[in-house]
């Protein structure tokens, strides 16, 4: 269904904790060819760690103004709040946006939201260009839907006699059920057999033809990524999910602290530590920043499971304080004083 040109287009781009959307959103913005885009980043969490970075990546168009951060809990759960004022901000900028990027938490689902351009002061200026899922492809080949979870995906799907109703497991279907296109995130991790492991988890959990497109570090054609031009609002309901019986859902199963991080003289000792900290029990992700004795630029820091990164992203600003944060998100009644002891000693 071609989308009207008056309306301005929106891609949301949702996919699990570590899945690797700030990556594939930052690929586009440095990409853009020219487009004027604006980004919506959903964080979950007490600091905005994903719009900190992108806001600090060094690309001359990704301004203050280009990105717009919402904290106040799940997209989906607080869309009239938050989504609305934040598209009438971005709307009423000049010159006027040519697309909108919208990344969800980890823990939202997308049909809440794409139903919320349905609604008349909505639908009239924007339309859902397309959805797309973006899943950690090293996982999924593994049986898992994220990184540091036991193989519950793989489990079920030989063993008829577990429990289904895994509230993880639904977020991540619900996400693919949504989808028009899938990103398998982190490619270069994979052999031959990963790849149709991953394949065919995706494949069980869509219910019509979406194309799967592999990508290492983001790198996606953006033309492949905006356009789609589906108008999804039109035909959401008709995406079957989990959640479509219930009057509402939350996200009670999820919680995430933040820990302070002191000036630190060794960015390899923290990375051993978060990756301490990452293989606790139940714990999902954790991301953030350090300032490093000595170094001008701040240490970027991101964890999923056993894998852990980090590198300078940018300056420190000459009025900034040099102080770091961490933010561990997990489910509910992760051993938090364990994850303290391992990070902070």
């Amino acid at each position: 269904m071609m989308t009207s040109l008056a309306r301005v287009p929106c891609t949301i781009v949702t996919g699990f904790l570590g899945a690797g959307k700030t990556t594939l959103i930052r690929h586009v913005l440095e990409n853009a060819g020219g487009k004027r885009l604006a980004v919506i980043v959903n964080e979950f969490g007490d600091v905005g760690i994903d719009g900190e970075i992108l806001k600090g990546c060094g690309i001359e168009s990704c301004t203050e103004d280009t990105i717009v951060e919402l904290a106040n809990g799940c997209l989906c759960c607080t869309v009239a709040d938050d989504f609305v004022p934040a598209l009438d901000l971005i709307l009423s900028r000049t010159p006027r946006v040519d697309h909108i990027l919208i990344e969800t938490s980890g823990l939202a689902l997308p049909k809440p939201l794409v139903q919320a351009f349905q609604w008349p002061a909505i639908k009239s200026r924007v339309t859902v260009d397309g959805v797309v899922a973006v899943v950690d492809g090293p996982a999924l080949a593994e049986g898992r839907v994220a990184p540091d979870l036991s193989a519950l995906a793989a489990q079920r799907a030989e063993d008829s006699s577990l429990d289904h109703d895994d509230p993880v497991e639904e977020v991540f279907e619900d996400q693919i059920a949504c989808a028009d296109l899938v990103i398998l995130s982190k490619s270069d991790l994979m052999d031959d057999a990963g790849f149709a492991n991953a394949e065919r988890v995706v494949a069980q959990s869509l219910p019509r033809a979406v194309k799967l497109v592999r990508a290492t570090a983001g790198k996606v054609d953006i033309a492949v990524l905006l356009g789609l031009g589906i108008g999804v609002e039109d035909e959401i309901d008709a995406r079957r999910t989990h959640h479509d019986d219930e009057a509402d859902h939350d996200h009670d199963e999820f919680e995430s602290i933040v820990l302070q991080l002191p000036e630190i003289a060794d960015p390899v000792a923290l990375a051993a530590r978060v990756v301490t900290a990452a293989e606790t029990p139940d714990v999902l992700r954790v991301k953030g920043f350090a300032a490093v004795a000595g170094k001008p630029m701040r240490l970027l820091v991101q964890g999923v499971g056993p894998r852990v990164s980090h590198h300078f992203d940018r300056p420190w600003g000459a009025a900034e304080e040099r102080r770091g944060a961490l933010v561990v998100i997990g489910l509910k009644g992760f051993d938090r004083a364990a994850v303290e002891r391992a990070i902070l000693g």
